[in-house]
């Protein structure tokens, strides 16, 4: 891992868009991972509902160019929680991208992060680039996006014409449930005025909202996905969980720009919540 604040750290990839394929990126987000592996998150046992979602992706039979994790890595913060999720991925010879959420803790990841591929801030591609914020205001539930962080994306977008796709924690629009609109990202006006105008920016993706999001604004492609552990009940005033299974996305991003995407769950996982909890 390696994680250098306010600099672009490029990846040169092994031509994985040649002869115009898709580059094939797999999305997982808000594992919330606790440093005791039998631990649970509201009645689920987080490491155990990730390795479900991770035996569904090799179920699917793709082999992705790219692993996005966009953070909520660790429920408690704790170094454990990152070396799981390190373990876990360990069998992918792809580049890794992942950045904290909330929940976690900037120190104990650079700790865990001791090879190279994962907590950079930009990879490009033959075709695409792929930017990765931080979020994380330290203390705060919702985000923000500090200055050093906005210079990565404006560079980013001044640098390379190449399509791109910019990666956060928190969301950056309203997703029309009160309580997680309040914990967003606050400074997404300042946000989308740096992304106004730009043409080869094709989508804004995200996790936070444990639930499935896909609009458009302006042209853009925004996307969420869900969790890799407890889903939130979709519209929602209030804190209310969903019971659908953990899951995934994946992504093709296409030569031409375009993006196509698809949400898998794990099914076959059992898990029994808590569905009267009001926050966690």
């Amino acid at each position: 891992m390696s994680y250098i604040s306010g600099r672009i750290h490029l990846y040169a990839s092994m031509d994985t868009q040649t002869n115009l394929t898709a580059l094939k990126v797999l999305h997982i987000t808000d594992c919330h991972l606790i440093e005791n592996r039998e631990g649970d998150l509201l009645g689920m046992k987080t490491h155990a509902s990730l390795l479900a979602v991770l035996a569904q992706v090799r179920a699917d039979q793709r082999n992705p160019d790219l692993i996005l994790v966009t953070g909520d890595i660790a429920q408690d913060g704790s170094i454990a929680a990152y070396q799981a999720l390190k373990e876990s991925l360990s069998g992918y010879s792809c580049p890794i991208a992942w950045f904290p959420g909330n929940h976690d803790n900037r120190e104990n990841m650079q700790q865990v992060g001791s090879a190279p591929g994962f907590l950079e801030k930009v990879k490009r591609f033959e075709r695409w680039q792929v930017v990765l914020l931080d979020s994380l205001d330290s203390g705060q539930v919702s985000g923000k996006l500090d200055q050093v962080e906005l210079d990565t994306l404006d560079r980013a977008l001044q640098e390379s014409e190449k399509h791109t796709l910019v990666c956060l924690h928190h969301h950056p629009v309203s997703v029309g449930s009160g309580w997680i609109d309040n914990i967003g990202l606050r400074n997404s006006e300042e946000f989308w005025q740096m992304l106004a105008g730009k043409s080869h920016l094709q989508g804004v993706l995200w996790g936070h909202i444990h639930q499935v999001y896909d609009e458009e604004k302006e042209g853009v492609r925004l996307l969420a996905s869900p969790s890799t552990c407890i889903q939130f009940k979709p519209n929602s005033e209030g804190f209310a969980l969903d019971d659908l299974a953990p899951g995934y996305r994946w992504l093709e991003l296409h030569a031409d720009g375009r993006i196509e995407t698809e949400v898998v769950r794990a099914e076959s996982f059992e898990y029994q919540l808590d569905m009267q909890s009001r926050g966690y």
